[in-house]
């Protein structure tokens, strides 16, 4: 794994949190709604797909940052660092 592995294991860690912060925002929408029959259905099933891709990303984040950033528990993750801000 070289320089270049690692170059690409921070534009993919990038664009999966770019990606993880969009369906969250897209999921604190669904969850303010507040809907009724074949609606709030339609709502709860995007809801859980997206808690489901959610939860994917982040384990490909946190695979990613593992194998080819080595980053240590001192080092602030690529993905971290966007929530701080």
């Amino acid at each position: 794994m070289g320089e270049r592995d690692d170059a690409q294991a921070v534009l993919l860690v990038r664009a999966l949190c770019d990606l993880l912060h969009e369906m969250t925002q897209r999921l604190a929408w669904l969850d303010s709604r507040d809907a009724t029959g074949s609606w709030a259905r339609a709502i709860r099933l995007e809801a859980a797909a997206l808690r489901r891709d959610i939860v994917e990303a982040r384990r490909h984040i946190d695979q990613l940052e593992r194998r080819y950033l080595n980053r240590g528990a001192q080092a602030q993750p690529i993905s971290r660092r966007r929530e701080a801000r």
